[in-house]
Parts: C-alpha cells; structure tokens; sequence
C-alpha cells in the first residue's frame, strides 16, 4: 500500500541506508601527506581501491538494517509487527552510527591522523531513523482507527 504515509516514510528511510553502501563516510589525513577514505566497508588507501584495512561488523549491519527495512515496507497488513520491527531497526541505526564513530576514531589514532573530516552521509542514519519513528507513529494512529472501527460494529 504505497499511498500509505508510513509506507513512503520507511521507503525514504531505505533509500538513505542504500546510499550508505556507495558513498565515503569520512577521509582521514595522516601527517605523511597520503588520504585514507573510509566507506562503509573499511579504509581505503588514497585511489580508492587499495583496501587498507576492512572492517566486518558494519558491513553485517548495515546490510540487516537495509534489509530490515525492505521488509518492513511490505508488512503493511501485520501493523503490530511493522511496528516492533521498525523499532528494532531504530535502534540497530542508532548502533551504527556509534560503530561508524568508533571505527573513525579507532583509525584516526592508529594512522595519528590530524585531521579527520566526515561526510553529509553520516547523518543519513540519523536522518532514517527519524524517518522510521515517524513511520512507526502513523503505523499506531492507523492501528488505533482500525480498532476504534472494530470496537463500533
């Protein structure tokens, strides 16, 4: 049902953690004068194709969090489990990124990089999980008008 505002919301939501996938996160600058870019899948060094260092864990979660919000899209007929699922993917966003921070951090002190500087892509988590609790309000209102229509017959 994508004439469903809740339904435009978590499909906005799933374009941004799609776009994760295909843009730098952050570059990082170490004292030598070389650019270290570090995407979703670890640290590159400066062509962009020479893989310094790769990093599993967010790989996995951003990959079920993508996926988490596919499916949700398409459990428009089970609102109470749209509803958990969208929650549990509010939270695995939020997750990521504080593993996304940590993992900057992590390899800006093992480079001793002096200057790190992030990307507008970092704030597309944030951005979806706002997204999702707007999502997961009109969800409720729409539960609430099914039950108060249940409750007159």
């Amino acid at each position: 049902m994508i004439q469903r505002i809740q339904t435009l919301y978590l499909f906005v939501s799933f374009i941004l953690m799609l776009m994760m996938f295909f843009f730098p996160l952050a570059e990082l600058l170490p004292q030598g004068g070389e650019t270290y870019t570090f995407r979703f899948d670890g640290l590159y060094y400066q062509d962009s194709t020479t893989i310094y260092y790769q990093a599993i864990p967010p790989i996995i979660l951003l990959s079920v969090i993508t996926l988490l919000n596919f499916i949700t899209i398409f459990l428009y007929k089970r609102r109470i489990i749209q509803m958990r699922i969208s929650f549990i993917n509010i939270l695995l966003m939020l997750g990521y990124v504080g593993l996304l921070y940590f993992y900057v951090s992590d390899f800006s002190n093992r480079l001793e990089a002096e200057t790190v500087s992030y990307r507008i892509f970092d704030v597309f988590p944030v951005a979806a999980a706002i997204l999702t609790y707007l999502a997961i309000r009109a969800i409720g209102k729409d539960e609430a008008l099914i039950r108060s229509i249940d409750r007159i017959r």
